[in-house]
């Protein structure tokens, strides 16, 4: 038999002891064994788990040291059965820890990262007593602690898991509760004296523990109260306001129909002190009739009107059509050529399972196919924000443009359309998948034959309809084909396909509009966010099932190419009806979204969804643009409020309005709108 050292590490000599049994434990780690004793004669090291079971067949045999093939056999099947078993474990722990860290984001107003761990969380925990944690895990208070905690005495840390914090006495204390505090926000705070006194009987060395017995209650209750009052309204960050106007002003043939409307609408808006105004640029209108041929003649007049009243100026490159419940008689479809090209190859439109096409956009099947009349679809976006720079060169060059909004799906949010009410869909359908066109399937069978699979180069036929509930189909249900080895691959590409959209469009749109800013808005799909699956996100293409974060895949593209992310904010009250039928949970969507994009250094902005706030709507738009207590001070670095009709036409509460405009700026307490 070949052996080597290493081998002859994991033998016993049969004549030195007895033959020892499989360790019944030897799937669980060990400690490190010391290293060799100088004595002459070293105690032999007991074999641990297959080193075990190799001693014990070696010992039966007194001719050979090898295995039988059965014996190797059995125990690549058990080496096998353990690694499922290690990732089902693993699988279940990081489902535990994260309705654990949702919990404490959502209940306990914790900033955690999308994707925290346990440092994480001790660093919070630091921060709300008043400490301050460095990004190298170095620990310290700024400055010493009031006088009436002269018997705790404390120094400074400088291990990242706050282990060396030192207690010269600690008495337990009388905790004193401050009666304008919340109960939500004494949560991560209260301390009984029951657990107190049961604590004392031991000792322990546990991070968490060291910390809370160098904190005087009173002193830690003085502390949170203290740094609610710092992250009030009036003290952070001014969020300036900008407003969507609402369209119909210009017409399909690219014409100014109503300036006087334009400028009663504007003074509207400066009358309530909004910082700019938000004006979507139709690709539709534009490019309407004939390729390539741009009129702006309209949007130039509404711009100068703009200037007038010194407002800032965003605009949105649209790419998709405009026409629903909320557009009133305002309709605009795609441009006509480009639907003429449609009745011929219907393909270059989203499909879903059964063949029906959406024309909302164009199927992003098409980023790189000669098919509208001899350009590719990427291609035609950048010829015509090419044609914007070029025909508003003096504004961009005067400063007047500040940012520029990218369309990359339906409503310009970067999403597949895969909730479209003109084919069926109601909230809180799940939607379907939309990759059944010719040139996404082509894809799609591309990377089957890649991963080797070639039999995967089709959607899943167990995916439910637009309305289907996630337990009601066999692919988003608990424990559902969407995380077996076809879902995964499944998923991974069809989520793939919409960052590689985002990618090429943005690669074009940087080098169109160099040096200004670039927006993209990120959509806001909450709805079955507490299953398991996430499938209504799944459908949207953001592949975010409990297990796995998919907003981080995209955020790098966007970090990559330096955009700003546009998060749809959804400040309606949700009713117990949503929470227990459709297992809604926006807050924890917006904590994911914001936190991972603040994770990777993006700026942040927002935008409300189309309805007219109450006073606690708008007051939780205002937490999340300006999150309490957060210890980075992240905000947003704009907001845009969307409305569904004209200022003008008196549909919008103006007190309501004004009152949420100065709480963004600054100038009043969130309290007022409470």
């Amino acid at each position: 038999m070949n052996t080597n050292n290493n081998n002859q590490d994991l033998l016993i000599n049969p004549q030195q002891t007895q033959i020892p049994q499989p360790d019944p434990y030897s799937h669980l780690p060990h400690p490190v064994q010391p290293g060799p004793s100088p004595h002459p004669h070293p105690q032999t090291r007991r074999p641990r788990g297959f080193a075990a079971t190799a001693a014990a067949a070696a010992s039966s045999d007194n001719t050979s040291a090898v295995s039988s093939p059965n014996a190797s056999g059995k125990g690549k099947r058990e080496r096998e059965k353990e690694k499922e078993r290690t990732k089902l474990r693993e699988r279940h722990r990081r489902a535990i820890t994260s309705r654990m860290l949702t919990g404490l984001r959502q209940y306990g107003n914790f900033p955690l990262p999308a994707r925290a761990d346990m440092n994480d969380v001790l660093a919070a925990l630091a921060r709300e007593a008043g400490w301050t944690v460095e990004t190298d895990g170095t620990t310290y208070r700024q400055s010493p602690p009031p006088s009436h905690t002269g018997s705790f005495g404390v120094r400074p840390v400088e291990s990242p898991l706050l282990k060396h914090c030192a207690v010269k006495e600690c008495q337990p204390s009388v905790l004193r509760i401050d009666e304008s505090l919340s109960p939500g926000s004494l949560d991560s705070m209260v301390i009984s004296e029951r657990e107190n006194s049961r604590n004392e009987k031991y000792t322990s060395t546990s991070p968490i523990n060291s910390v809370i017995e160098c904190l005087d209650a009173d002193q830690l209750i003085q502390d949170v109260h203290s740094g609610m009052h710092q992250n009030d309204f009036t003290e952070n960050s001014y969020v300036p306001v900008y407003v969507m106007l609402a369209n119909g002003f210009i017409n399909n043939c690219c014409q100014l129909i109503d300036p006087e409307g334009v400028r009663q609408e504007l003074s509207h808006m400066k009358s309530l002190d909004v910082d700019g105004v938000v004006v979507e640029c139709w690709w539709g209108v534009v490019e309407a009739w004939s390729p390539q041929k741009y009129a702006w003649s309209g949007y130039r007049e509404l711009f100068n009107i703009i200037l007038e009243f010194k407002l800032k100026l965003q605009v949105a490159m649209a790419f998709h059509e405009y026409g629903g419940t909320d557009s009133g008689d305002v309709l605009i479809s795609l441009p006509q050529w480009v639907l003429e090209i449609g009745k011929d190859n219907q393909d270059i439109f989203f499909t879903d399972r059964e063949g029906r096409r959406n024309t909302e956009c164009l199927s992003w099947g098409i980023d790189k196919e000669r098919v509208l009349k001899g350009r590719t679809g990427i291609e035609v976006y950048f010829d015509f924000m090419r044609s914007f720079r070029t025909e508003f060169n003096d504004l961009f060059t005067e400063g007047l443009i500040t940012a520029i909004e990218i369309g990359l799906g339906p409503s310009g949010e970067l999403k597949y359309p895969s909730f479209s009410e003109r084919i069926g869909w109601r909230y809180p359908g799940i939607g379907e998948f939309q990759c059944y066109d010719k040139y996404s399937q082509q894809n799609l069978r591309k990377a089957a034959k890649l991963r080797g699979h070639s039999f995967w180069a089709r959607g899943p036929d167990n995916a439910g309809q637009y309305n289907s509930r996630p337990h009601e189909t066999g692919f988003f249900c608990e424990r559902g084909d969407y995380d077996s080895y076809f879902g995964r691959f499944f998923l991974h590409w069809y989520s793939q396909s919409l960052i590689d959209h985002a990618d090429n469009v943005l690669s074009l749109a940087s080098f169109a509009f160099e040096d200004t800013k670039i927006i993209i808005k990120v959509p806001a799909v909450y709805w079955w966010y507490r299953t398991a699956s996430h499938a209504a996100e799944l459908t949207a293409g953001y592949y975010n099932p409990t297990n796995q974060d998919g907003y981080s895949p995209v955020f790098e593209v966007l970090k990559k190419h330096s955009v700003i992310m546009k998060f749809v904010c959804s400040g309606l009250q949700v009713s117990g009806f949503e929470k227990d039928e459709a297992l809604v949970d926006p807050e924890g969507l917006s904590w994911q979204v914001l936190n991972s994009a603040w994770d990777r250094g993006l700026t942040v902005a927002g935008v409300n969804m189309l309805a007219c706030y109450d006073r606690e709507g708008y007051r939780r738009v205002v937490e999340m643009a300006k999150p309490r207590n957060d210890p980075d001070h992240h905000h947003f670095s704009f907001f845009v409020y969307q409305q569904p009709s004209a200022l003008a036409q008196g549909t919008i509460c103006f007190p309501e309005l004004d009152y949420f405009i100065k709480c963004m700026h600054g100038e009043i307490t969130g309290d007022l709108v409470s």
